[in-house]
């Protein structure tokens, strides 16, 4: 996975008119998102990043360059990414959402359903969402009952949906 960048924040608009941010931080701890260093956009700007206070749906932010409202507000929509090498190891079932995107996904009696498109969380819990070709994706909760088996390094998970769940 060297070299992979994973996406930890996005700019939702500019905050005041000094060129201040309001930043959306997808990390489990959202001010953590200051400490990987340099963060850069997908057409490749770097900015590092000087946290300010809470405020309503994200964290008012500085990005290094960015001094007016004008140039803030440029730059909502877009996702900030870290080199993956810079993320911390996580502990044994733990994964990172970027880790479980693309993997196959199968049933316990080895039936292919489809692959995880995304991984969602509405506040409630992980969903993942599984494409699958042909037909309706499905949203299965990620927990331990549903999700039994995450194995990245063969590229698949094994679910156990709930009865009726998948017809």
């Amino acid at each position: 996975m060297s070299g992979e960048r994973v996406c930890v924040g996005a700019i939702a608009g500019a905050f005041g008119v000094r060129g201040e941010v309001r930043l959306k931080s997808f990390c489990a701890e959202p001010e953590a998102i200051a400490g990987y260093g340099p963060l850069s956009t997908e057409d490749g700007r770097a900015f590092e990043i000087t946290l300010g206070r809470p405020v309503t749906n994200g964290i008012a932010a500085r990005l290094s360059g960015v001094v007016s409202r004008e140039a803030a507000e440029a730059l909502r929509g877009q996702r900030l990414y870290v080199d993956r090498t810079r993320l911390p190891a996580l502990p044994e079932d733990e994964f990172y959402h970027a880790d479980l995107i693309g993997l196959e996904v199968r049933d316990t009696g080895g039936t292919v359903l489809g692959r995880v498109a995304v991984v969602l969380n509405h506040g409630a819990g992980d969903l993942l969402e599984v494409s699958r070709p042909g037909d309706a994706a499905i949203l299965l909760p990620f927990t331990r009952e549903v999700v039994p088996t995450v194995d990245p390094g063969a590229g698949r998970i094994v679910v156990d949906p709930p009865e009726g769940l998948i017809e």
